[in-house]
Order: structure tokens, then sequence, then C-alpha cells
């Protein structure tokens, strides 16, 4: 496991020697406001990105985050965990300047390094700002289905499931 101090270093296909420093515990010393509801472990575990968001990053991620995680070789939306496709293309992220920084695979990479202790102030402080923006769609099924009822806008509750927001609201 990773420890404050350590480098981590990136050699994947969208990234290559790519270093970043772990300057928090893992897990720990989150901004104010970000209070995720999975670590990346369980959202991998609870199917997200139809199995295939992590497959040649492996190597930089903890080996236990992958102990029980849903992956495939190709996109399956069965994986997911409300059985829906849920993701755009990449190429639809960039056009929309999703991207931020260092993180050519979006929101969720930059979770699991500032999850693993990697933090870079600007670059947090917006993907905290994005993320604390996603609750709007738990808004939305509240206001649109029975209470329990979790086959109710699954897409919707995927999407939250893939940001770390509870979907079982």
């Amino acid at each position: 496991m990773y420890k404050i101090g350590d480098t981590v270093t990136v050699n994947d296909s969208m990234q290559s020697n790519y270093s970043y420093r772990l300057d928090a515990p893992p897990g720990e010393d989150f901004g104010p406001g970000f209070e995720p509801h999975f670590t990346p472990k369980e959202m991998l575990a609870l199917g997200v990105f139809e199995g295939k968001y992590c497959n040649d990053c492996r190597a930089e991620l903890p080996d236990d985050w992958f102990e029980t995680a849903k992956t495939s070789a190709v996109p399956d939306p069965s994986i997911n965990h409300f059985g829906i496709k849920s993701r755009q293309p990449l190429s639809v992220w960039r056009e929309k300047g999703w991207i931020l920084g260092p993180d050519p695979r979006g929101w969720f990479q930059w979770y699991c390094r500032y999850w693993l202790g990697r933090r870079m102030f600007e670059i947090d402080e917006k993907q905290i700002k994005r993320w604390r923006g996603f609750a709007r769609h738990a808004g939305q099924i509240r206001a649109n289905c029975e209470p329990g009822d979790i086959f109710c806008r699954r897409r919707q509750r995927q999407a939250l499931l893939q940001w770390s927001h509870d979907p079982f609201i």
C-alpha cells in the first residue's frame, strides 16, 4: 500500500512517465465539503464504467482494489450495478472540457489519485466542485421516484454511483 511521500510513476496507454507524489494518507485529509460515499475500491466492486475503465492502468492502483472489482475486456453494461449503459465516450468528455489537468481519463482517475494521497490544489478544487454539483441528480431521483424503488431512473443512479454519491436514496 502507498504512504505519504511515495512517488507513483504511471506508464499506461494514456500516459508515459507521469509521476506524482502522495502528500496525504490514503483515504484521508479530503478537502472541505468532499465526502464521497464510496471508496474507489467499493465503486469498482459494485460495478462502474461497464467494467472497462481501469484495465490498462491497474499497475498504478492498489492490487486489493481489484480483488472484487467487476471488470471486462470490452465495455459491458451488464457489469454496471444498475445494468445500464451510462457513460459517454472519452471524446465527448474532451469536447466538453471535462478532462482536467494530468488525469486524461477524467473524474474517476482524479478521484483514485486523490484518494491515494495526491494533492493538486487548483485541480482538486475544480473536481470537488464538479462532484458537489453532481449531487443534483439525487434531488431529481428524490423528486421523481418512490422511496425504495431502485429501478426508477437507473441511468441517473448509475451515474451517481460513478461519481461516488449514494444511488440507493
